[in-house]
């Protein structure tokens, strides 16, 4: 069975249960596609854009498995990899309607429900990965911030490392921002990414990821920025392979759970989930840590080729954004010290 034909299936099968609900005024809890309030099992769907082999769909099997047990069947974690159940801004809004239960989508996605949260999506924001996970967990740093999107009927249950994001194309090695000129990267969609890739030296495309090799390998983009686990298992490094590390963004990736859902939770389930999904997400970046390895090592065999930048230029690049960005307003200017002030 061919992607596409999986692809349709799935969200064949999505539509099916939303019909099925409205027509019988069902009161079941969101995101459930066999539960009831009779004790049987309730499937909690979760939408995500990468492989099977990503580091987070694991944790989130481990996850899945995990509080099925500890809850005693009452709880059932389906994924659904590879843009299955549709692109990220799709699946927001199928978790805020209550159609499926989860979805792991990308920092900049948030800001399009506070822009808040691009203090957290900045270039050269975070100088380390036991930085960045010292913040986006943390909740005397997060709770106002993630509580924020509650009146869109979404809680954020937790971030996840993404990696850190790196420029690749097709023609040439990138090592200063001049080198950027004239060549289409795609980015994910934000007008903080939009303005970080401008002053990086390129144009900013914004672009849904299913959707990239195919506008590289036709000459609509001349590469992407991403993780060296999307360059290689995507295989992007077929038709751009010249992976420039940049290092401009480390961004978070977040779990989003629908919130009737889980304020619908039990108390102790509500601990549960809460304490499990804590265990996946450490072992998400000690799996990420060892995936970025095995990645390098398969893309250099595919031809990759990897180079240092003169990280310096781009950082000098970038700091208006960073500067502008920061002091928008009273929320985002704390974010931003308490960032600073937890600096490894």
């Amino acid at each position: 069975m061919t992607k596409s034909i999986q692809k349709l299936l799935a969200v064949f099968a999505t539509l099916l249960m939303v019909f099925s609900l409205a027509a019988c005024g069902s009161s079941d809890k969101t995101g459930t596609s066999e539960g009831d309030s009779k004790g049987e099992t309730q499937v909690l769907k979760i939408a995500f854009n990468q492989t099977e082999q990503h580091p987070q769909y694991k944790a989130m099997v481990e996850f899945g498995k995990s509080f099925e047990e500890k809850t005693n069947g009452k709880y059932k974690v389906e994924i659904f990899p590879n843009e299955l159940l549709g692109a990220q801004r799709e699946t927001v809004e199928l978790v805020q309607s209550g159609t499926i239960a989860m979805s792991i989508v990308a920092g900049p996605l948030m800001e399009n429900l506070n822009p808040d949260f691009a203090v957290f999506n900045l270039p050269y924001i975070f100088n380390s990965l036991d930085h960045q996970m010292s913040i986006i967990n943390n909740p005397d740093i997060v709770s106002d911030l993630y509580a924020s999107l509650e009146k869109e009927r979404i809680t954020v249950a937790a971030a996840l490392h993404g990696g850190v994001r790196n420029v690749y194309n097709s023609e040439k090695p990138i090592q200063k921002p001049e080198d950027l000129k004239g060549m289409k990267i795609r980015i994910m969609e934000s007008d903080t990414n939009v303005q970080m890739m401008e002053r990086m030296g390129g144009t900013g495309t914004p672009m849904g990821q299913g959707e990239v090799y195919t506008a590289i390998q036709s000459g609509v983009l001349e590469g992407g920025e991403n993780n060296e686990l999307v360059f290689n298992d995507l295989k992007h490094v077929e038709i751009a392979p010249y992976y420039s590390y940049t290092q401009h963004l480390m961004i978070p990736d977040y779990l989003i759970i629908n919130a009737e859902l889980l304020a619908g939770m039990s108390e102790e389930d509500q601990k549960i989930f809460k304490e499990e999904l804590s265990k996946a997400v450490d072992s998400e970046v000690e799996m990420f840590n060892k995936e970025v390895e095995r990645a390098k090592a398969e893309a250099e065999a595919a031809g990759a080729k990897f180079n240092e930048v003169d990280l310096k230029a781009f950082q000098q690049a970038v700091q208006p954004l960073i500067d502008e960005k920061t002091s928008a307003n009273e929320n985002t200017k704390k974010l931003y010290e308490k960032i600073v002030e937890n600096a490894q």
